[in-house]
C-alpha cells in the first residue's frame, strides 16, 4: 500500500523523506514534486529501477526519461563536456525550468533507455526536490502520469494514475504553474573535431522558458524556430511531458 505525505507539515516531511530515500534505495518508485509538475523518480544508476518507471507510466526505451540533479556542479560528472553556452544557460535558468540535452559521459554505468548518447538534465527549483535530490544523487524522473494523460499537478492526481505502482508519494500541494520544462538540444556545441563548425542550440519543447529568454542568453546560438522534430529521442507528445 503506497503512502502520501504532506510534505508542508514538517513531521511528515521528515517522515516523507526518510521513506523516499529508502524506497530508492530498493530501487521502487516515489512521486515527487517539482518546480513543473510532480515527476516519478527512479534511481538512475538502477537498469530494474528505470524499467520499473517505464513500465509504470506504459512508456517504452525509446522515449528515455531526462535526469534530476541537486546541484549545477553534478552535469559535469554526467555530460561528456559541458560548452560556454551551455554554462551560460545554466547561470541563467538553474534551478529551473530548463532541460538540457549534452552527449552522455561515456564512463557513465547505468541504462536509461535507448538515449543515443546523450542525456537530458535539469536542477528543479523547490526545497523538497533540492533536499532529497542531496541525499539520493541523480534521479530518472518522469511526470507523474500515465502516457497519454495530463501531467500531474498534485500527489494525488498522480496516485490515482500510478497507484500502487509507487512505493512513496510526496505531497507539496499544487504545482507552481503545471508548465513542464523547455528541452533544448545542445549537443552540437560539443565539438567532435578542432576544425567543427559551431553548432547551435535547437528548442526541442516549449515550455517553462520562453524562446524570447533563451534568445537573450544564447543569441545567434539559438536555431531559428521552425516545426517540432517529434522523432528526436527526448522529445515527446506534450500531453505526456517530462517534468
Amino acid at each position: 500500500m503506497s503512502t502520501i505525505f504532506d510534505c508542508r507539515d514538517d513531521s511528515q516531511l521528515l517522515a516523507g523523506m526518510r521513506h523516499a530515500r529508502q524506497a530508492i534505495g530498493r530501487g521502487e518508485l516515489i512521486v515527487m514534486p517539482t518546480d513543473t509538475v510532480y515527476g516519478v523518480a527512479a534511481d538512475a544508476f538502477s537498469p530494474t529501477a528505470v524499467q520499473r518507471l517505464l513500465d509504470a507510466k506504459g512508456r517504452g526505451r525509446d522515449q528515455p526519461p531526462p535526469v534530476l540533479i541537486g546541484t549545477k556542479e553534478t552535469l559535469a560528472a554526467l555530460a561528456e563536456s559541458v560548452p560556454e553556452p551551455v554554462e551560460r544557460l545554466i547561470e541563467a535558468f538553474w534551478p529551473g525550468g530548463l532541460t538540457i540535452v549534452l552527449p552522455a559521459q561515456p564512463s557513465l554505468v547505468w541504462d536509461l533507455g535507448e538515449t543515443l548518447g546523450t542525456v537530458a538534465v535539469r536542477m528543479p527549483e523547490g526545497r523538497v526536490a533540492l533536499e532529497l535530490l542531496a541525499e539520493t544523487g541523480p534521479l530518472a524522473v518522469s511526470s507523474a502520469n500515465l502516457t497519454g494523460q495530463p501531467a500531474a499537478i498534485s500527489a494525488s492526481d498522480a496516485e490515482q494514475m500510478l497507484g500502487d505502482s509507487v512505493a512513496v508519494y510526496l505531497a507539496d500541494g499544487l504545482s507552481k504553474d503545471g508548465i513542464a520544462s523547455t528541452i533544448v538540444d545542445a549537443t552540437s556545441l560539443v565539438r567532435r573535431s578542432a576544425d567543427a563548425e559551431p553548432g547551435t542550440v535547437r528548442i526541442l519543447r516549449d515550455g517553462a522558458v520562453t524562446r524570447e529568454q533563451l534568445q537573450e542568453v544564447l543569441g545567434d546560438l539559438l536555431e531559428p524556430e521552425e516545426p517540432q522534430d517529434a522523432e528526436h529521442v527526448h522529445a515527446e507528445e506534450p500531453q505526456d511531458a517530462d517534468s
